[in-house]
C-alpha cells in the first residue's frame, strides 16, 4: 500500500469509495480512446501568415476531412469555400455581410446549411475525444447548443423538432454568424491535440512576435529551442553581442515592424548614429532583403543599409571581446578585425590575403579594433535597456522558458532542433566548460541549466556564474560545439565583407549530419536518451531539406525526420517548397509538404503517409496514458485503504 499520508491527501478529492470508483471507471475509459493528433513544426522564422494558415487549416487535414465527409455530395469549389470559412470565419462572414445583393431569406438558408455542414465536420474531428473534453473546448455561451447538435439522432421522432428549433432559433435571433464562428474555431481546436515547435521561431520573417502570440494562445504547446530563439533569449538577458546580432538580422531582413511595433525596441538612436557615421557611405553590401513590406515602421532601404552596417561592426567588436574573454570557446580563428590591413583594404585568413568588398571603417581603431567608441558604447547601453525592458519580449521569453527546453522525449519521439554533436568517428563530441566536460544527453541537460541561469539566476547570489551563463547564450547561437548550431564556424564576417569568396563563406556541418542519417547511429542517439529504437523516432529541424534536389526529410530507415523544409521565404528558392508539418495520429505518421503561402490562394499541402502504426495507438500507449495508469493505481490503493479502515470514508 502506498504512503498513507499521500492517500489521505488524495481522499480530500475522492472522499469515499463511490467517487474513487467513478474516477477509476472514467480514467480506464479515457485510456481506451485513440491518442490525440500531434503536430510538429520547425523553423517558422517569423512567417506569421503562413504559419497561422497552417494552424487554422491543420496543415490540410481539415480540407481532407471535408472531402472524406461530403465526398461527391459537394462540388470541389463548395468544399474549398467551406474550408476557407473554417480557416478564416470572421473574414469570410464579413465579406458575405457586405454583399448587399444577397436576399435575407437566401442568407438564412445559407446559414442553416452551413451550420449543419460544420456540425458534420465537428462530429468527425471530435469522435476520438470524450464528450467532457470536447465540451471544455466549446465556448461557454454556445456549449449547450453545440453539444446537443453534435449528438443528435434524427431517427428519434421525439427530438426532430427539438433539433430543428435549435438551429432556427439561432438564425431568427441573428446569432448565426457568431455561432458559425464558434463552430469553426472549435473544429480548428479539435483537429490539433498538441503542438510541438522544433525551434527557430525568430528572424528573417516579418512577425515572429505574432507567431509567439499565436503559440501562447494555443491550448497545448511545447518548444525545443533553436539557435535563433536562443539569440533572442540572450538579448533579453542583456547579452549585447546577441542584441547586436538580432538587430543585424532584423535590419538586413527589413523586420522593422517586429522590432519597433511588435517589441517596442527604440531604433531611433541606431538610425541617428548610422546616418551620422555613414552619411556619405552607400553601404551597398548591407542593402536589406525586401521579402516583406513593413506596415507600421517603414524605413528607407538606404538608411536600413547604414543601420545594418553600423550594428554589424559593433557586433564583430562585441563578439571579439567575448572570444578573448572565454578562451574555452576555442573561437580565436574568428578574430578577424585585427587581421585587416586598413591601408590596403585586405584581410589575412589562414595565411592568405583577400580584398574586402567594403573598406570604410570610420569607427574602428586599427590599434585596438575590438574597442567600442564612446558613441557605440552609449548606443549599446540604450539598446540594451530597450531589450531588457520590453514588456512584450519579457512575456514572450518567459513563455519560451516555461514551455521550452533543449530537447523533449514524448510518446517515443525525441525532439530537438539541431543536433547531438558528434566527432569524426561517430562518438558523442565533448564540450569543455568551467563546470566540467559534457557530451550526449548530459550536455543537453547541462545546457538546459545554464540557459535558465542566464535569465533567472540572481546576479547578487553569484555574479560570475550569472555572467558566464549570459555570455554562453551567444556561444549557443554560433559555437561549433553548440547542439543548436551544429557547424564548424559561423561566417558572419565573410558574408558581410567577402561575399565573392564562396569557399570562405562555407559553414561545414557537424559529423552528426552524416552519421545520424544511418540507422545504427540514429539508434545510438535514441538509446542515449533512454528510448527503444524499435519504436522511437528523432525529429529535428535546423537544416532546410532541398526537395528540389531530390532530398528526403525521412532518413535512417524512417528513424529520423528533418522537417525544416523552409517555411521562410528566404529559403523557397533553395528548397523548392515551403516546409513540412509532421503529423502523428493514432494510425500513422504523415508529412504535409507546404506550398509557398499565397494569401487567398489554394494553399492546401500535399499529405503523404510515411509510416503506418503496427496497431492503433490508444491513450494508454502514450505518456499521458502512463500518468493516467498511475492515477488509477493510486485510486485502487485508496479503495483498499477505505476497505481496511485505514482511511475513513466521508459521505
Amino acid at each position: 500500500m502506498r504512503d498513507i499520508e499521500y492517500l489521505r491527501l488524495l481522499s480530500k478529492e475522492f472522499p469515499n469509495s463511490r467517487k474513487a470508483a467513478a474516477e477509476i471507471i472514467n480514467l480506464r475509459a479515457i485510456c481506451a480512446l485513440p491518442k490525440g493528433t500531434e503536430y510538429f513544426f520547425s523553423d517558422i522564422h517569423g512567417e506569421y501568415e503562413a504559419f497561422s494558415h497552417l494552424l487554422r487549416s491543420s496543415s490540410g487535414i481539415i480540407r481532407a476531412k471535408i472531402e472524406e465527409t461530403f465526398g461527391n455530395m459537394m462540388s470541389e469549389s463548395d468544399q474549398l469555400q467551406l474550408a476557407n470559412l473554417i480557416y478564416y470565419p470572421r473574414e469570410v462572414i464579413s465579406g458575405i455581410r457586405h454583399d448587399a445583393t444577397i436576399p435575407e431569406k437566401v442568407l438564412q438558408e445559407h446559414q442553416k446549411i452551413t451550420i449543419n455542414r460544420l456540425i458534420s465536420i465537428c462530429r468527425v474531428v471530435s469522435s476520438k475525444y470524450t464528450r467532457s473534453k470536447v465540451r471544455k473546448k466549446m465556448p461557454a455561451d454556445y456549449a449547450y447548443a453545440i453539444d446537443e447538435l453534435l449528438h443528435l439522432d434524427m431517427n428519434d421522432p421525439n427530438k426532430k423538432l427539438y433539433y430543428s428549433e435549435i438551429v432556427n432559433g439561432i438564425i431568427e435571433i441573428d446569432f448565426a454568424d457568431e455561432f458559425i464562428i464558434a463552430l469553426c474555431e472549435l473544429i480548428q481546436n479539435l483537429t490539433i491535440d498538441s503542438l510541438h515547435i522544433i525551434g527557430d521561431i525568430f528572424d528573417r520573417g516579418a512577425r515572429p512576435d505574432l507567431v509567439m502570440e499565436e503559440l501562447m494562445n494555443f491550448h497545448d504547446v511545447d518548444i525545443q529551442w533553436g539557435n535563433h530563439d536562443i539569440d533572442w533569449m540572450g538579448a533579453a538577458c542583456g547579452n549585447t553581442a546577441c542584441i547586436a546580432n538580432v538587430l543585424r538580422i532584423g535590419t538586413s531582413y527589413n523586420s522593422f515592424d517586429a522590432l519597433e511595433d511588435g517589441y517596442g525596441i527604440n531604433l531611433r538612436p541606431l538610425s541617428m548614429f548610422a546616418a551620422e557615421v555613414y552619411r556619405d557611405d552607400p553601404c551597398e553590401c548591407f542593402r536589406p532583403h525586401l521579402l516583406d513590406k513593413n506596415k507600421y515602421d517603414s524605413v528607407n532601404p538606404k538608411l536600413a543599409a547604414k543601420m545594418c552596417k553600423a550594428i554589424s561592426i559593433i557586433q564583430l567588436k562585441l563578439e571579439g571581446q567575448l572570444i578573448k574573454k572565454h578562451p574555452e570557446y576555442g573561437l580565436e580563428e574568428r578574430l578577424l578585425l585585427d587581421k585587416i590591413d586598413y591601408e590596403t583594404g585586405e584581410v589575412t585568413i589562414d595565411g592568405k590575403r583577400y580584398k574586402l568588398n567594403d573598406t570604410n571603417f570610420p569607427t574602428i581603431d586599427p590599434k585596438d579594433p575590438y574597442r567600442l567608441t564612446e558613441a557605440e558604447e552609449e548606443l549599446m547601453r540604450t539598446l540594451q535597456l530597450s531589450f531588457i525592458h520590453s514588456r512584450v519580449l519579457i512575456r514572450h521569453v518567459q513563455f519560451l522558458y516555461s514551455h521550452g527546453a533543449m530537447y523533449r522525449s514524448i510518446n517515443n519521439n525525441l525532439l530537438y532542433h539541431g543536433c547531438i554533436p558528434m566527432d569524426e568517428q561517430g562518438n558523442f563530441d565533448t564540450m569543455n566548460t568551467p563546470d566540467g566536460s559534457f557530451s550526449g544527453k548530459e550536455l543537453m541537460d547541462y545546457l538546459n541549466i545554464k540557459i535558465h541561469d542566464a535569465y533567472f539566476l540572481d546576479p547578487r547570489d553569484d555574479p560570475e556564474k550569472k555572467q558566464d551563463a549570459v555570455d554562453l547564450m551567444w556561444y549557443l547561437w554560433c559555437g561549433p560545439k553548440s547542439p543548436l548550431f551544429g557547424k564548424d564556424r559561423i561566417t558572419t564576417f565573410e558574408h558581410l565583407f567577402l561575399k565573392h569568396e564562396k569557399e570562405l563563406c562555407k559553414e561545414n556541418f557537424n559529423s552528426y549530419y552524416k552519421f545520424s542519417s544511418m540507422e545504427a547511429y540514429a539508434d545510438k542517439i535514441l538509446r542515449e536518451f533512454g528510448l527503444d529504437p524499435e519504436w522511437a523516432h528523432i525529429i529535428n529541424g535546423h537544416v532546410p531539406v532541398e526537395t528540389m534536389k531530390g532530398e528526403s526529410p525521412v532518413k535512417a530507415n524512417g528513424k529520423l525526420y528533418i522537417i525544416d523544409g523552409g517555411i521562410s521565404k528566404a529559403y523557397h528558392e533553395k528548397t523548392g517548397i515551403a516546409g513540412y508539418t509532421l503529423i502523428y495520429n493514432s494510425n500513422h505518421l504523415a508529412l504535409a509538404q507546404h506550398k509557398p503561402f499565397v494569401k487567398g490562394g489554394e494553399n492546401t499541402p500535399a499529405i503523404q503517409m510515411t509510416e503506418k502504426s503496427r496497431k492503433r495507438i490508444l491513450v494508454r500507449d502514450t505518456d499521458i496514458g502512463k500518468n493516467l495508469q498511475q492515477q488509477i493505481d493510486d485510486l485502487k490503493d485508496l479503495l483498499k485503504a477505505f476497505e481496511s479502515g485505514a482511511i475513513r470514508e466521508k459521505n
